[in-house]
Parts: C-alpha cells; structure tokens; sequence
C-alpha cells in the first residue's frame, strides 16, 4: 500500500520546538509498514508566527554550507524522512537567496534516505490586503519569487510542488500536470478570512480540472504574533472527493494512494490543457 499523509501544526517561532512536535507525529504516524510513504508539512514549518524580517535573518542564520549542500534546516528535515522512512515534502522553509538580502519560500522534498530530492521555490508571493488582524501582507518585501515549477519523480507517483498563494493560479497546476504529475502537493498557511472564503473550493478545483491528488497540509490556529490560520489539511482525490479532513487543531490526516484512480478518470474523461510548459 502507497499511503499519503499532512500534518497540521500549529508552528512556533522556535526551530528546535517546531521538529520536536513533527518528529512525535511522524513517530506516531509511520507505526505501519507500507511499500511507500508520503508526507507533507505545512508552510513554514520549522518557524512561523515571528514575520518575514524573521524568517529572512533565520536564513541568514542557516544558510547553505559549501560542505554541505544544504543549509542547517534542509538536514534537520533530512534526518527525521530518513529517521522515519518516509518520502517527506517539507512544507517550506526560508533560503537565504545568492544576493544575501532576501530569501526564497522553499519547499524541499526528501527521500527515505534522507536525500534532498527536489526543492521549489514559492512563485506566486502573498502581497495582499485581507479584512482580519494583520490587514495586508507583503511577502515580496523579504521574499524572491521563484520561476520554475517542479516535479519530483519517484517509483510510485510523480509529485507536483506548490505553495499556499500558488493555488489561486490554476496554469501552474496545468503546467505541473503537464509534465506528469500524479499527486499536487500545497503546504500551506491560509489566513483564516481566505481559508474560510475559499479554501476547499480551491483545492477541489484543482484536483478535478487535473485529475490528480491534492495533499494540502496547513498551519492552523492563532500563533505568537497573533495570525490567525485556517487548517482544514485536506487530502483529495482526482474526481475531488475529500479523503481525509483535519478541521482545527494539531494532527494527521491519511488515505491511500490509488494510481489506478488516475487512469480511470483520465481516460473516461480525458482533459487537454492548452498551456504550454
């Protein structure tokens, strides 16, 4: 059995308490054997509720070693998929950019070895006005956009990477179903004005006009600086069906991976997509 599975977390603006609480879940997560695993954190998951100047100089602070290929965090996320046997997409986390003044919102995936497998860089950045607490974000101001989708090939099923924001722009899932993505994964940090508004709308969409599986593992609850996220971590399948459902607090979700599901549908109602890649 090929199972997938989100944690919703509640994340802090402490590194070491943030892989404390993912290794107890994964812990709790992995105690049956399965042919493959794949897990996906939320948005921010190593630090979150401290703003972006935060995360920047966090990245500053872990930044990619020469030696190593991979910054402080980018190891520590390394360790815990191979600790726990799991193919884990890593929610994102910030990397400091080649010019040292921002840092890229990246989602790094991992393999059960602990391998750094694929890593994608936010595209689409969070610069809006929304009626809750913290009135208007700005990610651009400390943030890089990327400008390339990813796919992260592995035995079982090719994985789509997005981010949170990224799920409004439905040619990048186009794109990403382009070049051969079975599963679409989106980590995520949802206000709770926007979640509440139009979250599952979302997801549903893009799991039905691409006939793939949604992961989309969110931050959830009100946290130090007092943003408030949405939760409601969703897995979904490719006629959009909701598999599993986490609505608040901390946890897991998981349902199993049926790649027979996929070619059902494509074939009894195949979709041609006119965006190029």
């Amino acid at each position: 059995m090929v199972k997938l599975s989100a944690l919703q977390l509640n994340s802090k603006a402490s590194v070491e308490t943030n892989l404390q609480t993912i290794a107890k879940l994964l812990e709790k997560l992995t105690q049956e054997t399965v042919s493959e695993h794949f897990v996906v954190l939320p948005e921010c998951c190593l630090f979150f509720g401290a703003g972006d100047k935060a995360q920047l100089q966090l990245a500053q602070n872990t930044q990619v070693q020469p030696a190593q290929k991979m910054s402080e965090l980018q190891i520590a996320l390394g360790i815990l998929a191979k600790k726990y046997s799991v193919t884990l997409i890593a929610g994102t986390i910030p990397i400091l950019s080649d010019d040292n003044e921002k840092f890229t919102n990246s989602s790094c995936a991992f393999s059960s070895n602990g391998e750094l497998i694929a890593r994608y860089d936010k595209i689409h950045l969070f610069d809006v006005n929304v009626e809750d607490n913290e009135k208007n974000y700005c990610e651009s101001r400390f943030t890089q956009a990327g400008k390339s989708p990813r796919i992260v090939k592995t035995p079982f099923a090719n994985i789509g990477l997005t981010v949170c924001f990224d799920v409004r722009f439905p040619s990048l899932y186009q794109k990403l179903t382009k070049l051969g993505a079975d599963i679409i994964t989106v980590p995520s940090a949802f206000t709770r004005v926007t979640g509440k508004a139009h979250w599952q709308t979302l997801l549903q969409a893009r799991a039905i006009e691409n006939q793939v599986y949604i992961i989309a593992a969110g931050q959830e609850g009100v946290h130090e600086n007092g943003r408030e996220t949405w939760g409601h971590s969703m897995i979904i399948s490719p006629w959009g069906e909701i598999l599993a459902c986490l609505e608040t607090g901390e946890g897991i979700i998981s349902s199993e991976y049926i790649s027979e599901e996929i070619k059902k549908i494509r074939a009894s109602m195949p979709l041609k997509h006119a965006t190029k890649n």
